[in-house]
């Protein structure tokens, strides 16, 4: 599988995924920023836009949430700024996240960008999902350690640090150099100097969450489902036992709903697809008609999803497909259009063209043009 990054993609994907810790000095030779650090500062003005700030201050750590006006008070040491789904703002950013695309789409979370001044660090931490680090300008020093049970505690009302762990991997990094750290590995990063730093995060569900998650959604779409039922029970001879049988069929109950396949893939397909922070929609101005968009298209024009919007399909579906939370349906089942929509974040003439239906796809694709999931270049 070619990627630009210098790994080989297989044999991490089958040794280091999910397993380990790898250093990977340069990863991207001749690297460049995509963004300075003063634009990062200004996305952290944005009220919308989450960012935070941490630092030290004498030896105890403190931190806040944005939206930022001035560092002066600071100084020029000891503290970093953090701003996440940057990828959602800055193309650039976005594609740092389209060098990943050999991981499955529905687990990619964001890409969150750091600027630290010398000593700038978070603290000793561990995460329960996976990212990639790139270092950009700059360096900074990574120790990190492999997946182990540490005990956990606030070193602020803000910030989680765990005890001090031994390291596998220490290391400065420099531009082009990248870090994998698995959910559960501790690490810490220091600056040595001013660094930015780009995250490109794995989002892994918790259990309890798609527990939680899924109940909701059966709050808010099933009206009924089978309730207990113990016709032909014989009489109790425990008033407060509670018998195997009777947990048998609660399990049988809810059993059921978990295996209703279309209800499951509707839930999740909804939940996954859901943008984790406001996205920067701007709706057509003024609106396409279905015309303008195919004539846009046949003159060459490529449509670009915006970055941080999510979109998928589960195996085997021809006409339904998810995006930003909601399910949608093609008029005429079309597995190519499907995938045209999901696996691809560009859509041109000719790939519309080839469709056996081309007017299936442009149907559903026109309204989600008008609101700004797609847009043609200029009107960016």
């Amino acid at each position: 599988m070619h990627s630009p990054l210098k790994l080989d993609i297989d044999h991490f994907l089958a040794h280091d995924w999910q397993r380990r810790p790898r250093l990977f000095k340069a990863a991207l030779p001749d690297f460049e920023d995509p963004l300075s650090p003063d634009e990062l500062a200004g996305l952290a003005l944005e009220a919308h836009i989450e960012s935070r700030r941490v630092w030290r201050e004498q030896d105890r750590w403190q931190a806040e949430t944005g939206p930022f006006e001035s560092y002066d008070h600071l100084g020029e040491s000891d503290w970093t700024l953090l701003v996440q789904a940057v990828n959602q703002w800055h193309p650039g950013v976005q594609d740092l996240a389209e060098l990943f695309r050999f991981i499955p789409g529905w687990r990619f979370d964001d890409v969150m960008v750091s600027f630290s001044t010398p000593g700038g660090g978070v603290g000793p931490h561990i995460d329960q999902y996976g990212v990639f680090i790139i270092q950009g300008a700059g360096s900074r020093r990574w120790r990190v350690g492999e997946q182990q049970r540490l005990r956990e505690f606030a070193a602020h009302g803000a910030l989680r640090h765990c005890d001090e762990f031994e390291a596998v991997i220490d290391e400065v990094l420099q531009p082009g150099d990248m870090i994998y750290i698995p959910p559960g590995c501790p690490h810490e990063g220091y600056a040595e100097t001013p660094a930015l730093n780009y995250s490109i995060g794995f989002r892994a569900p918790d259990a309890r969450d798609l527990f939680s998650s899924f109940a909701d959604y059966l709050l808010a779409h099933v009206e009924t489902s089978r309730r207990f039922d113990d016709a032909g029970m014989s009489a109790a001879s425990a008033h407060g036992r509670l018998d195997a049988t009777v947990m048998a069929q609660v399990k049988t109950l809810m059993r059921e709903l978990l295996d209703d396949d279309a209800r499951l893939n509707d839930w999740f397909g909804e939940m996954i697809s859901e943008a984790k922070h406001d996205l920067d929609l701007e709706a057509a101005e003024p609106v396409y008609s279905l015309e303008e968009l195919v004539l846009r298209l046949d003159h060459g024009d490529h449509l670009y999803r915006l970055g941080g919007v999510r979109c998928f399909y589960h195996e085997g579906s021809a006409d339904v497909f998810y995006l930003d939370g909601d399910r949608y349906q093609l008029a005429e089942a079309d597995a190519d259009a499907i995938a045209l929509l999901c696996d691809q974040n560009r859509i041109c003439g000719p790939e519309v063209a080839c469709l056996q239906a081309p007017r299936n796809l442009l149907d559903c694709l026109l309204p989600l043009v008008n609101q700004g999931y797609w847009y043609f270049e200029e009107d960016e």
